[in-house]
């Protein structure tokens, strides 16, 4: 009875968590989507933007005894700051130099390559089953965008840099948590300030700073509100991101991506009034097949590996 409740108790905290991180990724997106056709504010700036508000905001949560800081050296948490700042460089520099198409394409295959890595320095194992769900979900990715998938040297160049950094800090992000023992919170409240300042010499290279389109401006009160909605929003992202990814594992926060696509697709053509052909519908189902065959095995590998542990004299 104790096992079953505790293992009621710790699924119900899982899908807390995801709905935590569906709703609020799925409120960003729109915001941001809004942000930019509204006001034009550059894209990488508001990513540094969110990072310093997630560090704040972690910073009035410590003070109100949310969370306790744990103190960590600088160089265990460095390689995951430069990961996350090669991610964001390298996925805008992919964005600029393909199409949208062939930069989800690309996308997709983050998951894969998460498995690789796992599996050859980590000595994780994954199931056929769980390899195999995969396939319908990178089906469905090229069925949403093979129309407009285009490749050029320069592109998958940054395409394949951004996917095995992309990759690499979300298996960073889990292995630290268990590494130096510390929570979500704990680890994001160190890591967000060290890679907002790695990152802040690396837009002026990419965006103005000042002027028109510069993050210093100038910029209207509303515009300025909506920049700083969309920060307190991706607070909730990154600490559910990292919530997720320390509780689960980065290929299951990777296939919930995939569902947050399609849901974000959904309601782009519902709130938007965003095209959606017959192939993209067919490729979006074909995505949650992939994602619910991939809950389902991974629930009963679980359940089976628990029941072993409980049956153990």
């Amino acid at each position: 009875m104790a096992y079953r409740i505790s293992n009621i108790v710790s699924n119900s905290r899982i899908v807390t968590g995801l709905v935590a991180n569906l709703l609020s990724s799925i409120c960003i997106v729109f915001i941001n989507k809004w942000i930019y056709v509204h006001y034009g504010f550059p894209n990488m700036s508001l990513t540094l933007i969110h990072f310093v508000v997630t560090w704040l905001g972690l910073y009035v949560c410590q003070k109100l005894d949310v969370f306790a800081p744990k103190r960590l050296q600088p160089t265990k948490i460095i390689l995951l700051a430069l990961s996350f700042c090669g991610f964001v460089v390298f996925t805008n520099l992919s964005l600029q130099n393909n199409t949208i198409g062939t930069y989800q394409l690309a996308k997709a295959m983050t998951t894969p390559v998460i498995i690789v890595i796992q599996t050859a320095y980590y000595k994780k194992t994954f199931s056929t089953k769980i390899k195999l769900t995969l396939i319908p979900i990178t089906l469905g990715v090229l069925l949403n965008s093979y129309y407009d998938v285009k490749f050029n040297f320069l592109g998958i160049l940054f395409a394949t840099l951004g996917v095995f950094v992309t990759s690499l800090y979300q298996v960073w992000v889990g292995a630290k948590q268990h590494e130096l023992q510390v929570n979500s919170m704990q680890l994001l409240y160190y890591q967000a300030p060290m890679s907002s300042a790695i990152l802040l010499p690396c837009v002026p290279f990419f965006e103005p700073f000042t002027g028109e389109g510069g993050v210093f401006g100038p910029w209207s009160v509303p515009a300025l509100g909506m920049v700083l909605l969309s920060g307190l929003i991706a607070f909730l992202v990154n600490l559910s991101i990292y919530w997720i990814i320390g509780n689960t594992s980065p290929v299951t926060y990777n296939m919930f991506g995939h569902f947050k696509f399609c849901i974000t697709l959904l309601g782009g053509y519902a709130l938007f009034q965003d095209q959606l052909t017959l192939n993209q519908s067919v490729g979006i189902l074909c995505t949650l097949a992939g994602i619910l065959s991939y809950t389902h095995f991974k629930l009963s590998e679980q359940e089976e590996g628990k029941s072993k542990l409980v049956q153990r004299p």
